[in-house]
């Protein structure tokens, strides 16, 4: 039989955070019907209060090009570039640089958008009109699911149900839709919590640093530019989950973690007011090497999670969610159509498996180095430390630890130079 146009399936999402909307966006643009499912799109819901501005890296920026030209166009327009300045390790005793990162050539050479910091609600917004307020269900939250044999139907929290072709799940690392194909799983506690604040403050360095990671022992601190005249820093701290924060705010007791570090640590801790400081725990996920099951599959934070060290989880978010609907519109665009139920079936889990193939190496990678990365940024020990015992007054001379500078070496010159080329490679 002669293949013919197969009808584009009705694709369910749930989650409206960047994650699912991209990828709304994407299904759109190629003729697919949308619906999208989000608790709570207000301008001071958590994800937007607690995680401060996103970083787009030249790849996840060529893919919103790929998608909608003018979309792509407004964000390059409403971010901050930070890669055309000097982005890396710091020292966070001394100030003194330990690794710098290249954002500018590899970028350049690929013929790729700079990397920026742009606010999570200014991307929302962006994303929200070009998609059209129809689409989105807010305060429609995704408590479960059925999967039957011709359809997919979401139950939200208020009871509701929506049937649809397909379900992906964009519903961060707490996923419901995840839990539900896979059963529950806690996350994993990364032994660090992070504070975050925003402050009114032109450092004199401006000019030449867009993103900067002091790193040191149990802590690290990251600084960023987000343009208008503010900065953006997160301090983490090795502590347990939960821990509470002394009567005195945290201010004061970010001032005492970071007591002699640098200057600049010290002086975006103190410029900002205790109201723009927040504070959460930091969590991830293992890899899990399978995202979907018939008509429903993950994308983003809910398929693997990760930690914000190299600022490409969102990135990859990104990535996935195009590769998925270039898969769909393979799968449907043409087709035998003998059994119009069971070539859906076949359709749709064709499709998710050749999305899951495409995307998990990739993303396993930048999993890994992720957590790597994080690692590294708080276990940095610039000097030899001799414990206690006779040799212990040699740690006051502060005799430089082979180790440390053998990593800035292999690290700096080696392994991140080539890393961050292939991460800004695009989604391939």
């Amino acid at each position: 039989m002669a293949s013919r146009e197969a009808r584009k399936p009705r694709i369910l999402i749930a989650g409206g955070g960047v994650a699912g909307l991209v990828l709304a966006l994407a299904a759109k643009r190629r003729g697919f019907e949308v619906r999208v499912f989000e608790k709570d799109l207000s301008a001071v819901r958590g994800e937007g209060q607690y995680r401060g501005p996103i970083i787009l890296h030249g790849n996840a920026l060529a893919v919103l090009a790929a998608i909608d030209p003018d979309v792509a166009r407004q964000v390059l327009a409403a971010a901050c570039v930070t890669g055309d300045r000097l982005n890396g390790l710091a020292d966070g005793i001394t100030g003194d640089w330990f690794i710098k990162i290249d954002l500018l050539t590899p970028a350049r050479k690929k013929g790729l958008p700079l990397t920026r910091s742009i606010c999570r609600m200014t991307l929302q917004d962006i994303l929200l009109k070009a998609i059209g307020s129809d689409t989105v269900y807010n305060r429609s939250k995704v408590v479960d699911f059925r999967e039957h044999q011709n359809k997919v139907t979401v139950i939200l929290g208020d009871g509701r149900e929506y049937e649809g072709d397909v379900l992906v799940g964009a519903d961060g690392i707490w996923s419901k839709v995840r839990a539900k194909l896979f059963g529950w799983q806690d996350a994993q506690y990364s032994n660090y919590t992070c504070y975050s604040g925003s402050v009114d403050y032109v450092p004199s360095y401006i000019s030449t640093v867009g993103y900067r990671v002091f790193v040191g022992f149990n802590q690290y601190f990251v600084a960023c530019d987000i343009g208008c005249g503010k900065m953006q820093w997160y301090g983490f701290h090795k502590e347990p989950p939960g821990s509470a924060d002394p009567p005195t705010g945290k201010r004061k007791r970010l001032l005492e973690l970071y007591e002699g570090w640098c200057s600049e640590v010290v002086a975006l801790i103190s410029r900002t007011s205790e109201s723009m400081i927040l504070r959460r725990d930091l969590y991830d996920r293992d890899m899990i090497y399978t995202w979907g099951r018939g008509r429903i599959t993950l994308v983003g934070d809910a398929a693997h999670a990760m930690q914000p060290a190299l600022g490409q989880s969102g990135c990859m978010a990104i990535e996935d969610c195009y590769q998925l609907v270039l898969e769909l519109e393979k799968a449907y665009v043409k087709c035998d159509c003998h059994d119009k139920h069971a070539d859906e079936i076949a359709l749709a889990i064709a499709s998710f498996h050749r999305y899951e193939r495409k995307r998990i190496l990739r993303v396993g990678i930048v999993h890994a180095v992720t957590r790597m990365a994080a690692r590294m940024s708080s276990t940095y020990r610039p000097y030899l430390d001799f414990g206690p015992g006779c040799l212990s007054f040699l740690t006051n001379l502060r005799i430089p630890n082979p180790a440390i500078y053998g990593a800035q070496f292999v690290v700096g010159h080696i392994i991140m130079p080539i890393v961050m080329t292939w991460m800004l490679n695009g989604h391939g």
